[in-house]
């Protein structure tokens, strides 16, 4: 009997010791999302370097979802042209960063011009299996001069 129940511990400790070690590796995973969701974002919208937002691009390319937005690493690339020629002073500054699985949700407070109230944004990214943007999507929602209540978008 007390072998059994020596066995029975030993083989509960190694279940608890192998769900803790995949717990940590799943949490360093989607931190390490967050982290390169988060690199992207400031190389596409406040750094403008093209070069430096296709290092966080996966193989499979970029598919873009936002329908006013060319798709592919090219209509980034336009994008980003767009906002050095006629927004060269955007900046986007998230303030809360969720991952699940192979997807990154952003809510970024993004002005264009200094001074404007700008946009609250909320912006989803996939991953793929090596940690890289391989797809987007977003939903944008002008800030207004004035609130129906005293809590703020952000």
């Amino acid at each position: 009997m007390r072998r059994i129940v020596i066995a029975s511990l030993c083989l509960l400790a190694a279940i608890s010791f192998t769900s803790s070690a995949a717990f940590a590796d799943d949490m360093a995973k989607l931190e390490a999302n967050k982290k390169t969701v988060a690199e992207f974002y400031d190389a596409v919208l406040n750094k403008k370097d093209y070069e430096l937002a296709l290092t966080y691009i996966g193989e499979a390319g970029y598919t873009q979802h936002n329908p006013g937005a060319k798709d592919g690493v090219e209509g980034m690339k336009g994008f980003i042209g767009f906002l050095k020629s006629k927004y060269p002073d955007n900046h986007s500054e998230i303030k809360r960063i969720f991952a699940e699985g192979d997807y990154v949700i952003t809510h970024v407070h993004a002005v264009r011009e200094p001074g404007t109230r700008g946009n609250a944004i909320v912006d989803i990214f996939r991953l793929d299996d090596k940690g890289k943007v391989v797809e987007h999507w977003d939903a944008v929602q002008p800030i207004p001069e004035e609130a129906m209540n005293d809590n703020t978008m952000f």
